[in-house]
């Protein structure tokens, strides 16, 4: 008997004997909310037609797929979940009838696959059963793959992206019968897209002989080290920029909570011409390397540990594209022409202007053109206050530079260990905040801010202060001091880089002005499920800015007919509350995007501030992160539970 004979007899026969617990799956309890973890590949080039694969749990009766943004459309192909053991064992018992038949049978036959199949489909076993028994025996005989029933099911879309959508992020929600699931990021790309070979871990996958630049998709599992081969000629300068963490943000049972990855070049000699574990403060590494001669290079990607599992999903942009690393100032003035310094790589450009008229005081994306490609995102900030520059010297007290609050500050730390120093004159009992934004706009500047008086006698003193509306910052670097002022008099604050770094990069705006309250709002969950007619709970965060604590008044913007939200405050001096949404008596053919806002009376003026979607998101078994979605969506299904044809409940 040849070799592949009795790999199928011994196949068959190991499924036989598997214990039954090897099968056994969690039991369900009534219908659930669907929840998704991951979708490989994560994003296609415009015109794209593919499949990609969507890993949860309570997926079954997906039948629809919703793409933010316009462009971006999907059909439910293929639903797939774990055996159960009930399920195990009558395939087993079914198996056992027909082992003998498929022995005699594959023993004298020239094409025992082919005998084994034809026995299959008598039994009611296909194809597709006996490759994904094969695979789920694969997959549970390896010791360092362990079962996680948040993602053994699979949903399989055919995804279609239109040849004019818009570039960039969009959300990804998929729709069953128990209502939407939350949010996945999905992007759209203007580079060829390609997906890893199942082994390219040895020699590397050849990119299917694809040209610069390329976006590459891959999983990394258990152990997993994929490798590409690249051909790359004297003079580029290689780009290789990796997206893990920003395609899942946070994993609740995985530490330090996403995949950490690191990148490798290597010659075609096999010598190791460069390395990255991450960019800065950002855990995605990005790779930058001039290469010095014709020739085959390979890419490395890996997890830091060697961890790996389904939804370490990683996106890889590389070659001779534009990259920003930093811009000077990070921000401006409402309605004002701001000249701005470029640094990178691949620029068009060394500087630009902006124009900031009409634009709302906040962080807004910036991209810079080259020819048909676009930069990477950079933040920039957009405030009412008056702004200047940093002047040089100012290091010290005795040089320090002459404020006149309310104002911003655009600064660097030029060198390692510079200091900046600022003079300003304050009256006894006066408050003064200061603020340092620099981390939260991509600065690698980790600040320390320290106020003293003329006699250099210390204040007051901050090195980090925790941001909660920075739901996707891994380490809150940035300072701020709200200080009551003694004595009339001039005071000096100092703001340094609590790790002695400075350079080009390392910029920072500074806010010193007096009191300034304000708020922001969070509304968790993004996606919001219920039955016809019946009310749900939602949960605002308010997060309060520069003592502001008064109550804050909650209202639906533009709704549909019959949506009330009832106890609509959050009352004063409370950070969350919970609050109760009612849906119409009957059920919506499509999901409604709601929006909600949030007023109070701050010095005499009546405030207004949206409440942001967001996902309240576990990292690490123990953190909690309010990470912003794109939209609110609500999904309202079937009748009230126990409600009889035309009656409706009213709470």
């Amino acid at each position: 008997m040849n070799r592949f004979r009795w790999h199928i007899l011994l196949w068959l026969a190991g499924i036989l004997t598997a214990a039954p617990g090897v099968w056994a799956q969690p039991g369900q309890f009534g219908p659930r909310e669907p929840h998704v973890a991951y979708v490989y590949p994560a994003g296609g080039q415009q015109g794209d037609y593919f499949q990609v694969t969507i890993g949860g749990q309570h997926l079954d009766s997906a039948t629809k797929a919703y793409f933010s943004g316009e462009g971006v459309d999907a059909r439910v192909v293929k639903y797939s979940k774990p055996l159960s053991e009930e399920e195990a064992t009558d395939l087993r018992e079914k198996l056992r009838e027909k082992l003998r038949r498929v022995y005699e049978e594959t023993f004298f036959l020239e094409n025992p696959k082919q005998a084994a199949l034809r026995v299959g489909k008598e039994m009611g076993v296909d194809a597709e059963d006996l490759m994904a028994l094969d695979q789920y025996d694969e997959a549970h005989s390896d010791p360092k793959r362990q079962p996680n029933p948040q993602l053994a099911e699979t949903v399989v879309l055919q995804v279609r992206i239109a040849p004019n959508a818009k570039l960039g992020e969009r959300e990804l929600r998929l729709r069953t019968s128990s209502g939407l699931s939350n949010p996945l990021r999905f992007h759209v790309g203007e580079f060829p897209e390609y997906v890893e070979g199942e082994r390219n871990d040895k020699t590397g996958d050849t990119g299917n002989g694809k040209r610069l630049p390329i976006i590459v998709n891959g999983q990394i599992m258990p152990g997993d080290i994929d490798r590409f081969r690249l051909k790359a000629p004297k003079g580029m300068r290689l780009v290789v920029a990796a997206s893990a963490r920003k395609l899942i943000p946070n994993l609740a049972d995985a530490v330090p909570g996403w995949l950490q990855a690191t990148l490798a070049l290597y010659d075609a000699n096999g010598n190791e011409v460069a390395y990255v574990d991450d960019y800065r403060f950002d855990p995605d590494p990005v790779l930058y390397y001039e290469i010095p001669e014709d020739g085959l290079y390979t890419l490395e990607i890996k997890d830091a540990i060697y961890r790996g599992r389904e939804d370490f999903v990683y996106r890889i942009t590389l070659g001779e594209i534009p990259f920003v690393t930093s811009v000077f100032p990070m921000g401006g003035r409402t309605d004002s022409r701001i000249d701005v310094e470029l640094n990178g790589w691949n620029l068009p450009v060394e500087k630009l202007t902006l124009d900031t008229k009409g634009r709302s005081p906040d962080v807004h994306p910036i991209v810079i053109l080259k020819g048909q490609r676009v930069t990477n995102h950079v933040p920039f900030a957009v405030d009412t206050l008056p702004d200047c520059l940093e002047a040089e010297p100012n290091n010290e007290p005795g040089s320090a530079q002459q404020l006149r609050p309310p104002l911003i500050v655009n600064g660097r730390i030029d060198r390692p260990g510079d200091w900046d120093v600022f003079r300003f004159y304050c009256r006894a009992g006066g408050m003064i905040f200061a603020e340092v934004k620099a981390r939260r706009l991509n600065s690698p500047v980790d600040s320390v801010l320290m106020l003293t008086d003329e006699k250099g006698r210390q204040i007051e003193v901050n090195d980090d202060h925790e941001d909660k509306a920075a739901g996707l910052t891994t380490h809150h670097a940035d300072s701020r001091l709200r200080v009551t002022i003694p004595a009339d008099g001039f005071y000096y604050l100092h703001l340094g880089d609590t790790q002695r770094k400075g350079g080009t990069a390392y910029g920072y705006r500074l806010h010193i002005n007096a009191q300034r309250p304000d708020f922001e709002l969070r509304i968790v969950p993004p996606s919001i499920n219920a039955r016809a007619g019946t009310s749900v709970p939602i949960t605002i965060h308010a997060l309060r800015r520069d003592g502001f604590s008064d109550a804050i008044a909650l209202s639906l913007v533009d709704a549909p007919p019959g949506f009330v939200l009832s106890g609509g405050w959050v009352p004063a001096g409370e950070e969350s509350v919970r609050l109760m949404l009612t849906v119409p008596p009957a059920p919506t053919k499509e999901p409604i995007s709601l929006r909600l806002a949030g007023r109070a009376m701050i010095n005499g003026r009546e405030i207004r501030r949206p409440a942001i979607p967001a996902e309240d998101m576990m990292q690490a078994f123990i953190y909690h992160h309010l990470i912003p979605a794109r939209d609110l969506m609500v999904s309202v299904t079937g009748r009230a539970f126990g409600l009889s044809d035309g009656i409706l409940a009213h709470p």
